[in-house]
């Protein structure tokens, strides 16, 4: 449903929306690390945390992360 990647030189970042059974689970992962799994059954949460992930992406990239092939 939605995922993307950005890099700066060895470090990774992942943002993913992604439909289950149940709802919508969004994640963030620095690296290796999960740093965010939430499971949401509102689709207006679902909205909101997307457009969060956005504004966090376009800052990342103004200060030089570069977006990767997920």
């Amino acid at each position: 449903m939605f995922s993307k990647s950005l890099r700066k030189q060895e470090q990774i970042r992942r943002y993913s929306i992604s439909a289950t059974d149940t709802g919508w689970e969004v994640r963030e992962e620095h690296g290796p690390k999960v740093v965010k799994h939430v499971q949401y059954h509102d689709w207006h949460r679902v909205e909101r945390a997307r457009r969060s992930i956005v504004i966090e992406l376009d800052e990342l990239q103004r200060r030089g992360w570069q977006a990767t092939a997920n």
